[in-house]
Protein backbone atom coordinates (compact mmCIF):
# COMPACT_ATOMS: atom_id res chain seq x y z
CA UNK A 1 0.00 0.00 0.00
CA UNK A 2 3.01 2.17 0.09
CA UNK A 3 2.20 3.39 3.30
CA UNK A 4 -0.91 4.64 2.53
CA UNK A 5 -3.84 4.28 4.69
CA UNK A 6 -7.05 3.77 2.88
CA UNK A 7 -10.12 2.81 5.19
CA UNK A 8 -11.92 0.11 4.35
CA UNK A 9 -15.12 1.53 3.74
CA UNK A 10 -13.44 3.64 0.56
CA UNK A 11 -12.72 0.18 -1.10
CA UNK A 12 -16.49 -0.73 -1.56
CA UNK A 13 -18.47 0.60 -3.96
CA UNK A 14 -21.99 -1.35 -3.02
CA UNK A 15 -23.22 -4.18 -1.24
CA UNK A 16 -26.29 -6.12 -0.70
CA UNK A 17 -28.37 -7.61 1.91
CA UNK A 18 -32.17 -8.99 2.57
CA UNK A 19 -32.16 -7.04 5.43
CA UNK A 20 -32.52 -3.25 5.10
CA UNK A 21 -30.04 -0.88 7.16
CA UNK A 22 -31.39 0.60 10.61
CA UNK A 23 -31.32 4.48 10.84
CA UNK A 24 -28.68 3.34 13.41
CA UNK A 25 -26.78 1.66 10.95
CA UNK A 26 -27.11 4.67 8.66
CA UNK A 27 -26.03 7.04 10.86
CA UNK A 28 -22.69 4.82 12.11
CA UNK A 29 -22.43 5.42 8.31
CA UNK A 30 -22.01 8.73 8.07
CA UNK A 31 -25.81 9.24 6.01
CA UNK A 32 -24.15 8.19 2.85
CA UNK A 33 -26.49 5.22 2.31
CA UNK A 34 -28.91 4.99 -0.33
CA UNK A 35 -31.14 2.15 -0.26
CA UNK A 36 -32.46 0.39 -3.36
CA UNK A 37 -34.72 -3.01 -3.80
CA UNK A 38 -33.31 -4.95 -6.71
CA UNK A 39 -35.25 -8.18 -5.98
CA UNK A 40 -37.27 -10.44 -3.40
CA UNK A 41 -37.43 -13.83 -3.18
CA UNK A 42 -39.00 -16.71 -0.63
CA UNK A 43 -36.85 -18.37 2.30
CA UNK A 44 -37.21 -22.05 2.16
CA UNK A 45 -37.12 -25.16 4.66
CA UNK A 46 -35.20 -27.10 2.91
CA UNK A 47 -34.71 -30.59 4.39
CA UNK A 48 -33.45 -34.21 4.09
CA UNK A 49 -35.44 -37.09 4.35
CA UNK A 50 -35.13 -39.97 1.78
CA UNK A 51 -37.63 -41.97 3.99
CA UNK A 52 -40.53 -40.01 3.65
CA UNK A 53 -42.51 -39.69 0.45
CA UNK A 54 -44.87 -37.12 0.11
CA UNK A 55 -45.18 -33.43 0.17
CA UNK A 56 -44.25 -32.79 3.79
CA UNK A 57 -46.32 -30.16 4.94
CA UNK A 58 -45.20 -27.99 8.75
CA UNK A 59 -47.32 -25.68 10.73
CA UNK A 60 -46.31 -22.44 12.04
CA UNK A 61 -46.30 -24.53 15.81
CA UNK A 62 -44.40 -27.08 13.98
CA UNK A 63 -41.59 -25.15 12.14
CA UNK A 64 -41.71 -22.60 15.03
CA UNK A 65 -41.07 -25.39 17.44
CA UNK A 66 -38.24 -27.22 15.70
CA UNK A 67 -36.00 -24.04 15.36
CA UNK A 68 -36.84 -23.32 19.41
CA UNK A 69 -35.93 -26.78 20.14
CA UNK A 70 -38.54 -28.46 21.03
CA UNK A 71 -40.10 -30.21 18.58
CA UNK A 72 -37.22 -32.84 17.70
CA UNK A 73 -38.38 -35.82 15.88
CA UNK A 74 -39.64 -36.34 12.89
CA UNK A 75 -42.90 -37.96 13.33
CA UNK A 76 -43.26 -35.63 16.14
CA UNK A 77 -47.14 -35.40 16.65
CA UNK A 78 -46.89 -31.69 15.39
CA UNK A 79 -46.07 -32.60 12.24
CA UNK A 80 -47.90 -35.73 11.93
CA UNK A 81 -51.38 -34.13 12.28
CA UNK A 82 -50.41 -31.96 9.22
CA UNK A 83 -49.78 -35.06 7.20
CA UNK A 84 -52.05 -37.29 7.83
CA UNK A 85 -52.45 -40.57 5.75
CA UNK A 86 -47.95 -40.53 5.86
CA UNK A 87 -46.08 -42.25 7.40
CA UNK A 88 -42.79 -40.10 9.21
CA UNK A 89 -39.86 -41.45 10.30
CA UNK A 90 -38.80 -41.84 13.86
CA UNK A 91 -35.56 -39.91 13.65
CA UNK A 92 -33.95 -36.78 14.65
CA UNK A 93 -34.14 -33.99 13.03
CA UNK A 94 -31.09 -32.12 12.96
CA UNK A 95 -31.02 -28.11 12.29
CA UNK A 96 -28.81 -26.46 9.61
CA UNK A 97 -28.64 -22.86 10.38
CA UNK A 98 -26.03 -20.27 9.48
CA UNK A 99 -23.24 -19.37 11.28
CA UNK A 100 -22.55 -15.77 9.82
CA UNK A 101 -24.50 -12.90 10.06
CA UNK A 102 -26.94 -13.16 7.43
CA UNK A 103 -29.98 -10.33 6.25
CA UNK A 104 -31.70 -14.56 5.24
CA UNK A 105 -31.22 -14.89 8.98
CA UNK A 106 -32.90 -11.75 9.87
CA UNK A 107 -35.80 -12.74 7.49
CA UNK A 108 -36.92 -15.86 9.15
CA UNK A 109 -36.48 -14.73 12.64
CA UNK A 110 -38.33 -11.62 11.69
CA UNK A 111 -41.13 -14.33 10.51
CA UNK A 112 -41.04 -16.46 13.62
CA UNK A 113 -40.77 -13.47 15.74
CA UNK A 114 -43.94 -12.72 14.29
CA UNK A 115 -45.89 -16.21 14.82
CA UNK A 116 -44.62 -17.00 17.81
CA UNK A 117 -44.18 -15.59 21.48
CA UNK A 118 -42.30 -17.97 22.56
CA UNK A 119 -39.56 -16.95 20.02
CA UNK A 120 -40.30 -12.85 20.46
CA UNK A 121 -39.51 -13.12 24.24
CA UNK A 122 -36.07 -15.18 23.54
CA UNK A 123 -34.54 -14.23 20.30
CA UNK A 124 -36.61 -11.14 18.40
CA UNK A 125 -35.63 -10.78 14.78
CA UNK A 126 -31.66 -10.64 14.84
CA UNK A 127 -29.14 -11.69 11.66
CA UNK A 128 -26.95 -13.73 14.17
CA UNK A 129 -28.85 -15.77 16.83
CA UNK A 130 -27.42 -18.19 19.39
CA UNK A 131 -29.79 -20.74 18.19
CA UNK A 132 -31.07 -23.36 21.03
CA UNK A 133 -30.56 -27.59 20.71
CA UNK A 134 -27.39 -28.47 18.74
CA UNK A 135 -27.43 -26.71 15.25
CA UNK A 136 -25.11 -27.45 13.00
CA UNK A 137 -23.24 -24.30 11.59
CA UNK A 138 -22.63 -23.51 8.14
CA UNK A 139 -21.45 -20.24 6.55
CA UNK A 140 -23.80 -18.86 3.38
CA UNK A 141 -26.65 -20.09 1.76
CA UNK A 142 -24.44 -22.02 -0.45
CA UNK A 143 -23.21 -23.43 2.85
CA UNK A 144 -26.08 -24.22 4.33
CA UNK A 145 -28.11 -25.71 1.55
CA UNK A 146 -24.72 -28.51 1.15
CA UNK A 147 -24.59 -29.37 5.00
CA UNK A 148 -28.71 -29.93 4.38
CA UNK A 149 -27.66 -32.23 1.16
CA UNK A 150 -24.94 -34.11 2.97
CA UNK A 151 -27.01 -34.72 6.35
CA UNK A 152 -30.03 -37.30 6.95
CA UNK A 153 -32.97 -35.89 8.81
CA UNK A 154 -31.84 -32.08 8.89
CA UNK A 155 -33.64 -29.11 7.71
CA UNK A 156 -32.68 -25.71 7.32
CA UNK A 157 -33.73 -21.85 6.02
CA UNK A 158 -31.86 -20.94 3.34
CA UNK A 159 -33.51 -18.55 0.05
CA UNK A 160 -35.31 -20.42 -2.47
CA UNK A 161 -32.57 -19.61 -5.20
CA UNK A 162 -29.96 -22.00 -3.05
CA UNK A 163 -32.30 -24.95 -2.81
CA UNK A 164 -33.59 -25.29 -6.59
CA UNK A 165 -29.51 -25.00 -7.10
CA UNK A 166 -28.88 -27.90 -4.71
CA UNK A 167 -31.79 -30.06 -6.08
CA UNK A 168 -33.23 -29.72 -2.24
CA UNK A 169 -36.73 -30.67 -0.84
CA UNK A 170 -38.72 -27.79 0.48
CA UNK A 171 -41.88 -27.79 2.84
CA UNK A 172 -45.21 -26.45 2.23
CA UNK A 173 -45.67 -24.44 4.77
CA UNK A 174 -48.80 -22.65 6.85
CA UNK A 175 -49.50 -19.31 6.00
CA UNK A 176 -51.56 -16.75 8.36
CA UNK A 177 -54.92 -17.36 6.93
CA UNK A 178 -54.25 -21.04 7.17
CA UNK A 179 -53.53 -22.60 3.93
CA UNK A 180 -50.53 -24.70 3.11
CA UNK A 181 -48.73 -22.74 0.61
CA UNK A 182 -45.36 -23.48 -1.27
CA UNK A 183 -42.88 -20.71 -2.19
CA UNK A 184 -43.25 -20.02 -6.12
CA UNK A 185 -42.67 -17.36 -7.53
CA UNK A 186 -46.48 -16.44 -7.62
CA UNK A 187 -46.85 -16.69 -4.21
CA UNK A 188 -44.11 -14.68 -3.12
CA UNK A 189 -45.55 -11.76 -5.39
CA UNK A 190 -48.78 -12.07 -3.04
CA UNK A 191 -47.05 -11.98 0.14
CA UNK A 192 -45.47 -8.95 -1.35
CA UNK A 193 -48.37 -7.20 -2.80
CA UNK A 194 -49.83 -5.67 0.62
CA UNK A 195 -46.72 -4.32 1.88
CA UNK A 196 -45.92 -0.92 -0.71
CA UNK A 197 -42.54 0.66 -0.10
CA UNK A 198 -41.68 3.78 1.82
CA UNK A 199 -39.57 6.52 0.55
CA UNK A 200 -36.75 5.17 2.51
CA UNK A 201 -37.36 2.16 0.39
CA UNK A 202 -37.15 0.01 3.87
CA UNK A 203 -40.55 -2.57 4.34
CA UNK A 204 -40.63 -5.53 5.88
CA UNK A 205 -43.37 -8.34 5.46
CA UNK A 206 -42.95 -10.91 8.64
CA UNK A 207 -46.26 -12.56 8.01
CA UNK A 208 -48.72 -12.12 4.87
CA UNK A 209 -52.20 -12.24 5.69
CA UNK A 210 -53.26 -13.12 1.88
CA UNK A 211 -54.79 -16.59 1.71
CA UNK A 212 -52.28 -17.39 -1.54
CA UNK A 213 -49.44 -15.69 0.32
CA UNK A 214 -46.33 -17.63 1.08
CA UNK A 215 -45.26 -16.75 4.64
CA UNK A 216 -41.54 -16.14 4.73
CA UNK A 217 -40.53 -13.09 2.05
CA UNK A 218 -38.34 -10.70 1.66
CA UNK A 219 -37.08 -7.94 -0.79
CA UNK A 220 -33.21 -8.11 -1.53
CA UNK A 221 -31.28 -4.04 -0.73
CA UNK A 222 -28.08 -3.46 -3.06
CA UNK A 223 -26.60 -0.52 -0.36
CA UNK A 224 -25.33 2.03 -2.51
CA UNK A 225 -23.55 5.49 -1.56
CA UNK A 226 -25.12 8.69 -2.07
CA UNK A 227 -22.25 10.25 -2.99
CA UNK A 228 -19.20 8.85 -4.98
CA UNK A 229 -16.02 10.77 -5.66
CA UNK A 230 -15.63 9.54 -9.41
CA UNK A 231 -18.29 11.01 -11.40
CA UNK A 232 -17.62 8.15 -13.72
CA UNK A 233 -18.40 6.03 -11.23
CA UNK A 234 -21.13 7.44 -10.41
CA UNK A 235 -22.62 7.17 -13.63
CA UNK A 236 -22.07 3.55 -14.37
CA UNK A 237 -23.17 2.67 -10.56
CA UNK A 238 -26.46 4.39 -11.95
CA UNK A 239 -26.65 2.52 -15.22
CA UNK A 240 -25.67 -0.74 -13.55
CA UNK A 241 -28.55 -0.90 -11.20
CA UNK A 242 -31.04 0.90 -13.84
CA UNK A 243 -30.33 -1.97 -16.04
CA UNK A 244 -31.19 -4.54 -13.23
CA UNK A 245 -34.56 -2.95 -12.17
CA UNK A 246 -35.37 -2.78 -16.02
CA UNK A 247 -34.40 -5.57 -17.54
CA UNK A 248 -32.51 -7.74 -14.92
CA UNK A 249 -35.96 -8.11 -13.53
CA UNK A 250 -36.99 -10.46 -16.79
CA UNK A 251 -34.44 -12.98 -15.52
CA UNK A 252 -35.57 -13.01 -11.72
CA UNK A 253 -37.63 -16.30 -12.58
CA UNK A 254 -35.39 -18.65 -14.05
CA UNK A 255 -32.62 -17.54 -10.93
CA UNK A 256 -34.98 -18.49 -8.55
CA UNK A 257 -35.83 -14.71 -7.72
CA UNK A 258 -39.10 -12.47 -7.85
CA UNK A 259 -39.28 -9.84 -9.51
CA UNK A 260 -40.19 -6.61 -8.38
CA UNK A 261 -43.34 -5.01 -8.38
CA UNK A 262 -44.44 -2.12 -10.73
CA UNK A 263 -43.88 0.60 -8.39
CA UNK A 264 -41.03 -0.69 -6.50
CA UNK A 265 -38.95 -0.33 -9.87
CA UNK A 266 -40.04 3.31 -10.37
CA UNK A 267 -39.51 4.20 -6.69
CA UNK A 268 -36.10 2.14 -7.02
CA UNK A 269 -35.58 4.32 -10.46
CA UNK A 270 -35.81 7.47 -8.79
CA UNK A 271 -33.68 7.11 -6.11
CA UNK A 272 -30.87 5.84 -8.15
CA UNK A 273 -31.20 9.51 -9.90
CA UNK A 274 -30.55 10.88 -6.86
CA UNK A 275 -26.92 9.62 -6.63
CA UNK A 276 -24.59 12.67 -7.10
CA UNK A 277 -20.40 13.10 -7.70
CA UNK A 278 -17.46 15.08 -6.67
CA UNK A 279 -16.34 16.18 -3.15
Amino acid sequence: MSGKNVKDEDKIDFGASDSAMSDAQIALAGQDVLMVPITAGGVVLAYNLPAFEGELKLSRKAYAGIFLGEVTNWNDKLIAESNPGLTLPDFPITTVVRQDGSGTTYAFTNHLDAISDKWHARYGPATRVAWPGNPMLAPGNEGVAGRIQQSIGSIGYVEYEFAQKAGLKTATLENKAGKFVRATGISCIEALKEAPLPDNMRVFVPDPSGSDSYPIVTYSWILLRKNYTDAAKAQLIRDLFSWCLRDGQFSAPELGYVPLPATAVVKGLAALETITSGK
